[in-house]
């Protein structure tokens, strides 16, 4: 099942930052249409992606001084307290509950992108940060 289609509407215009967005939108979709036994799987896949998705975001905001990183970063931790639960969850059997996570999720995530990141977006392109380079230990 699809939970989430990735369209136009969803780019911000940064390739490495829609990349991303793609990726999270075919996890989120993974876990959407996971059969039962596959189920634990997928959210592991997810929550890794998120991890690594969610930190490179917070290395962006910290280098370039993006003036509301604490509330970006509180709800993308909010995001991951409630995909551990989650898997939590699914690791007991209740595997309808990775269903609703990941139909909750769609919705977050369009608003998400559409507010938060697309602010991050605007502000990292009109600080000329390049967002296809890493970072090194001291920049972050």
């Amino acid at each position: 099942m699809t939970i989430l289609q990735w369209t136009p509407a969803l780019a911000l215009g940064d390739a490495r930052i829609d990349s991303t967005h793609q990726e999270f939108v075919d996890c989120v979709n993974a876990v959407g249409s996971a059969a039962d036994g596959d189920m634990l799987m997928t959210i592991d896949a997810l929550i890794a992606h998120t991890q690594i998705h969610f930190e490179q975001e917070q290395r962006w905001m910290m280098a370039t001084k993006f003036g509301p990183a604490h509330c970006h970063q509180d709800e993308h931790d909010g995001v991951l307290e409630v995909m551990r639960a989650t898997r939590g969850f699914v690791s007991e059997g209740k595997f309808h509950v990775g269903r609703v996570l990941a139909t909750e999720l769609g919705t977050w995530f369009q608003g998400h992108a559409a507010t938060m990141d697309a602010m991050l977006a605007r502000w990292l392109e009109a600080q000329g940060f390049d967002t296809s380079r890493e970072l090194t230990e001291t920049e972050s």
